[in-house]
């Protein structure tokens, strides 16, 4: 059975998320996701703040959709961040990446390079990453757009990671059709997530297709030009005070 999960979520538990838990559950499921890959900053939180956040996760899920809570972690220039799943204890703020990965590793939790695009993050990336990430995100739609990332994909065989897709959903204007497939059996359940996903049996899509290489030749160009006029709109929008980020 294959599942469609929402990635890199935030909710009011980050420091500058504005949705609650109850209505990204209700919101997501009535687009079709039935697992919402939640993500909150680091900032701010503490290990009773992530036993309260985990129950709070499990009180807004419903039989027809599961929030898996999870933590965003970055390093102390605030420049390379890593998404973390998993029943891994509350790790810190600012730790440098290559510990912090090892100590998700260590609790067995599920790490994801987040949007290495941003800050030039991809810059950073060190080899001995390889052996604790699961997947990279080529594909972020609040800093990447509505188009891949140019400078995620090399990354990729290097780390012998998956591709994810993220919305890194803060506002409204992150809801985009991306998210993974998950193929997995009738019990949806975060240890069945999170194993389905250990298992490597989850892949990227977007508009409702699969991301392949195929797609990104033949779709790439148009939706680089989107973006363009996309970035284009925002700068005059706010200039106008019509949006405001």
């Amino acid at each position: 059975m294959e599942v469609l999960a929402a990635c890199h979520v935030h909710s009011k538990w980050s420091y500058d998320g504005s949705w609650a838990l109850e209505e990204l559950s209700a919101k997501f499921r009535s687009r079709g996701y039935r697992v919402l890959m939640m993500t909150e900053h680091d900032r701010g939180f503490s290990a009773s703040r992530l036993k309260q956040y985990r129950e709070a996760c499990a009180e807004a899920s419903t039989d027809e959709i599961l929030m898996v809570p999870g933590i965003e972690y970055s390093d102390a220039a605030n420049r390379v961040h890593v998404l973390v799943w998993g029943d891994v204890p509350f790790l810190g703020e600012a730790l440098p990446t290559t510990e912090m990965l090892k100590q998700a590793k260590k609790a067995d939790g599920i790490a994801v390079l987040a949007h290495p695009s941003r800050k030039s993050a991809w810059q950073c990336f060190e080899p001995g990453w390889a052996e604790h990430l699961l997947g990279i995100e080529v594909w972020n739609r609040k800093y990447d757009g509505w188009a891949p990332s140019d400078t995620a994909p090399p990354l990729l065989p290097a780390a012998n990671a998956i591709p994810f897709v993220g919305l890194d959903f803060h506002t409204q204007r992150q809801f985009f059709p991306l998210g993974m497939a998950l193929d997995m059996g009738p019990e949806i359940s975060e240890t069945a997530v999170l194993s389905c996903m250990r298992a490597r049996r989850c892949h990227p899509r977007a508009f409702g297709a699969p991301i392949t290489q195929n797609l990104f030749h033949t779709a790439l160009p148009a939706l680089k030009m989107a973006e363009r006029s996309r970035r284009t709109a925002a700068r005059i929008a706010r200039k106008t005070g019509v949006l405001s980020r």
